[in-house]
């Protein structure tokens, strides 16, 4: 029987809540996040369980991590799952992103872009956030699939998905479940960093299915 202790993973790949408790001298930007609310319907919705220390689990809570960071953390030298100076983020091969890119913009901005339904550039951080935010009360959750190809170049499909239960600009809520189906290829360190990130998936149809209900207002 071997007496070998099983290997402490790195802060960044374990729960997100435990990189959340570890906030001393944080820069949050607007406080701690408070997941509690949305957790409850991702757990009842969830498809995958992975098993805890697996490649699966490692991957998929260092995107929760690296999404929690991005979405809430404004200095991005405080970024635990990325190497910041090296990091950059692609979205269907289109242009690269900075670290400091996703905390001006947003991650919602740099995925969908100018389209019909939606026009990044007009835009800000905090308006693209509320917008979702309204359209899924009950959050828009993510979780990995499945993991492809191992580290260091990880190839991992996903899955992004809420209840559409508020309003999407003009368009009323149907209250049906939206998805997105992607895939990612993430270039990570031996200390299981990203340094760079390339997410593929058809904004168009996502934005199509917040668009295809009668407009409330113009009716």
């Amino acid at each position: 029987m071997s007496n070998a202790q099983p290997v402490e993973l790195p802060l960044w790949v374990r729960d997100r809540e435990e990189v959340i408790a570890m906030d001393a001298s944080v820069e949050w930007r607007e406080g701690r996040p408070d997941y509690s609310h949305t957790n409850q319907f991702r757990e009842q919705e969830r498809q995958c369980n992975h098993a805890e220390g697996s490649l699966n689990a490692i991957a998929h809570n260092l995107v929760r991590t690296f999404e929690m960071e991005a979405t809430h953390k404004i200095n991005p030298q405080q970024w635990l799952s990325v190497v910041t100076e090296k990091f950059r983020m692609s979205t269907n091969g289109g242009k690269q992103y900075t670290a400091q890119d996703v905390i001006d913009v947003g991650t919602y901005n740099l995925f969908l872009g100018d389209t019909e339904h939606y026009r990044s550039t007009e835009e800000t951080f905090d308006s693209s956030y509320n917008l979702f935010h309204t359209a899924f009360p009950e959050g828009f959750h993510w979780e990995l699939i499945a993991v492809l190809s191992p580290p260091p170049n990880v190839v991992f499909k996903w899955r992004h998905w809420g209840q559409f239960k508020g309003k999407f600009k003009d368009f009323a809520p149907t209250g049906e479940t939206v998805e997105i189906v992607g895939l990612s290829v993430a270039s990570v360190t031996e200390e299981l960093k990203i340094e760079s990130v390339e997410h593929f998936f058809d904004n168009s149809a996502f934005l199509n299915k917040l668009t295809t209900s009668k407009c409330p207002f113009h009716s």
